[in-house]
């Protein structure tokens, strides 16, 4: 059965369930450097030139599994001696180069850049280029071709350069933590840092000692993921981890939707909270819009704070499609109510570092949110449900949303409301495509997750938003 879209996930997985099998045990600071050796026995490497370095790759992800660098604040990291296999970024002559007497790139070119063999072919000193691109829009031939790596690609920010020994280098005053340059990296040489050793450090101090209670908060995407077991397989295997119960994030979208419609009303435009790679997107790079932005918490945040302030001793642990995730549940505005943050795929890990097999287990139930609630895990989901919580209070207030797919089209609205061009009263921000169900922590990626949440929407129990939080009054 195919849990994963790729190789390079698989392999990831491979890493998080042995540091995690090792965590369980407790001997993890005895082994967790032989952990390279078990991947890859003997002396045939599988997948890079030698052995030694495919070892030395897998102890960076290791690293990584334990937590990666305490002194980077980022949760997303580049594993240097993994990022040497794609070629040099830039633009380059190809083959396609006639030879022309034209010249129109030589003329173009303001560093003196390009110069021609005795066949008249181009050639570009790249010591000289600063990849302006005008010889490539010039070309008769179009033999010019900007080479961009796969990072640089899906990175839309452009937080993302190549330093002097060709591996790619994260501007952190610029990253988001989306983490698309985690999913699209063929060689797995950029990851996102794990938290599986706090959250098995949470539930084990919670066996030993009964001091607490752990609750698990799953995001709605879930409803795509583990597709080879039912959904209430799932929530008895988390039960098995150790969790005291299981509620869906999807309820804290039903609170936010109710008090993010009253800001709405009340302000008259307003950005949503709820994804936090378009937040951290409008203060890092739209600063003068930050006052726009909802000041309701995301859904992850709010139904966490509500549990505490029923529970303040529990522990609280999100899991969900996110690795920006993991640097919201890290801000002074939420860590009093999120404890850990760990993503589908690390929880994978820990079903099979436990050797549990979640399709032979008898279904838990997961039932405390609305249909909106659910949709929030796709793209446009949260602007139907704002409007449907205007609708229920009976707000005199008229929405306008703008639904962006993605942070190309985020930053085309941003872009448009500092304009003042923006005929809308509401940005629903989404940084990655689909929303939550292509977030980079996902099992698996693609527009059939959208059919899947929207089933798993329509078989909840609640229909209205107000019937689904009148539990919690």
């Amino acid at each position: 059965m195919k849990k994963f879209d790729t190789k390079v996930q698989h392999l990831k997985y491979k890493v998080l369930r042995e540091v995690a099998r090792e965590a369980w045990a407790d001997r993890l600071t005895y082994t967790a450097l032989d952990i390279p050796t078990r991947l890859v026995p003997g002396k045939v490497p599988t997948m890079r030139c030698c052995v030694y370095k495919e070892r030395a790759i897998l102890g960076e992800r290791v690293k990584l599994a334990m937590g990666g660098d305490r002194d980077n604040p980022n949760v997303i990291e580049v594993i240097d001696i993994a990022c040497d296999e794609c070629p040099s970024a830039g633009y380059e002559v190809s083959s396609a180069c006639r030879g022309c007497l034209a010249h129109r790139c030589e003329d173009v070119c303001k560093r003196g850049a390009i110069t021609f063999d005795h066949n008249h072919v181009a050639h570009i000193d790249k010591s000289k280029c600063v990849e302006c691109g005008a010889c490539a829009k010039v070309c008769p031939y179009t033999a010019i071709i900007n080479h961009k790596r796969p990072c640089q690609v899906a990175c839309k920010i452009k937080a993302i350069s190549i330093n002097e020994t060709k591996a790619a280098v994260i501007d952190n005053s610029k990253c988001i933590s989306c983490g698309a340059c985690v999913y699209q990296c063929p060689f797995g040489a950029i990851s996102d840092k794990s938290f599986i050793l706090s959250m098995i450090d949470i539930i084990k101090k919670s066996e030993n000692n009964s001091k607490y209670k752990v609750y698990a908060i799953v995001a709605p995407s879930i409803s795509s993921q583990f597709t080879y077991a039912k959904l209430g397989q799932v929530i008895t295997g988390l039960k098995n981890l150790g969790f005291y119960t299981v509620i869906e994030a999807a309820l804290g979208a039903d609170m936010v939707a109710y008090s993010e419609s009253q800001e709405l009303a009340e302000k008259g435009f307003l950005t949503s909270s709820c994804c936090p790679a378009f937040v951290d997107f409008i203060e890092k790079h739209f600063p003068n819009l930050t006052h726009l932005i909802s000041h309701n918490l995301s859904p992850m945040g709010a139904l966490a704070k509500y549990v505490k302030s029923n529970d303040p001793n529990c522990k609280v642990i999100f899991i969900g499609p996110c690795t920006a995730k993991k640097m919201e549940f890290q801000k002074d505005k939420v860590k009093d109510y999120v404890d850990c943050v760990i993503t589908f795929e690390e929880l994978q890990a820990l079903f099979d570092s436990r050797d549990m097999d979640i399709s032979t287990l008898e279904e838990g139930v997961l039932d405390n949110a609305s249909y909106y609630g659910r949709i929030f895990a796709r793209s446009g989901g949260l602007s139907d449900a704002v409007a449907q919580a205007i609708k229920e209070q009976n707000i005199n207030f008229e929405a306008k949303p703008i639904v962006c797919d993605g942070i190309e089209q985020c930053k085309m609205a941003l872009l448009r409301k500092s304009k003042n061009a923006l005929d809308a009263n509401f940005i629903e921000g989404m940084a990655c495509i689909n929303g939550c169900i292509g977030g980079a922590g996902c099992l698996t990626h693609g527009e059939k997750n959208k059919a899947e949440v929207d089933k798993y929407g329509r078989e909840a129990l609640e229909k209205t938003i107000g019937d689904a939080i009148s539990v919690l009054k």
